[in-house]
């Protein structure tokens, strides 16, 4: 699995989007058991806490440690350093597998047999994540411009899962309808500048080229903008939960 979020992880836990209440919500009616959960690919734990509500035990994992010395701490949310694709927990122990923002930096095969290896009969996976943000029109224009013109050639391949709102990755599970779900915030200018300097692209612009790419935009935005302290901004989420069938 890449690294792409180790550096300024305080960034990443300030000023990327969490996940609405209902889906959570949604996620407590669906699951048959609630012992044990593993948050996979936990960053700063933003999963992690919501879910540790719900689950008597939270197994949160990352392969960054600069992640995890940012993360949210509750008594019964336990953090190890371990990818995704073989980890050391029993068989057979998880009511829930729980990834955001990250399947599409798996390999899905060994992946997938960490999921149903560790997964209870019964169990279910979901892979969450969210689509570019929705607000004013002027605003998402530059924006889009952004994305696509400026630090286009700078995402990684498996980017293209997230455009394909995860559609397209493999997923060998029986799946379960899900509503769709947004996040929404009311967002300042300082903020959504924050935002786009926590994307994988400008990381890597910024060490290709020297200099961060924000800038470039940051007049065009500001105007975009206008004279309002805040903005509504919308995250609809991209999801896909299956149950886990255990061959044992």
């Amino acid at each position: 699995m890449k690294d792409n979020f180790s550096t300024e992880s305080d960034k990443y836990a300030r000023y990327r989007p969490a996940y609405p209440s209902e889906f959570y919500s949604f996620l407590k009616t669906i699951v048959s058991g609630t012992e044990n959960a593993w948050d996979c690919a936990t960053g700063n734990g933003q999963v992690a806490e919501k879910i540790a509500s719900i689950f008597k035990n939270v197994y949160a994992t990352d392969i960054s440690q600069q992640q995890i010395s940012n993360a949210v701490r509750l008594p019964n949310i336990h953090y190890s350093i371990q990818p995704a694709e073989r980890t050391d927990f029993e068989n057979n122990f998880f009511d829930l597998i729980i990834v955001a923002q990250a399947v599409h930096w798996f390999d899905f095969e060994k992946f997938y047999f960490e999921v149903k290896r560790t997964g209870r009969s019964n169990s279910l996976i979901a892979v969450t994540g969210y689509a570019l943000l929705k607000t004013d029109p002027k605003v998402e224009d530059v924006i889009d411009k952004f994305y696509n013109n400026i630090v286009g050639i700078y995402w990684d391949n498996e980017r293209r899962y997230v455009e394909e709102e995860y559609k397209t990755i493999p997923f060998p599970f029986e799946e379960i309808t899900v509503p769709p779900f947004q996040s929404t915030y009311e967002w300042t200018l300082e903020h959504l500048f924050g935002y786009l300097g926590t994307w994988s692209a400008v990381k890597h612009y910024i060490k290709q080229k020297g200099r961060n790419p924000v800038a470039l935009i940051e007049e065009e935005l500001t105007e975009a903008w206008g004279n309002i302290d805040k903005r509504t901004v919308h995250f609809p989420l991209i999801t896909r939960i299956g149950k886990v069938n255990v061959t044992r």
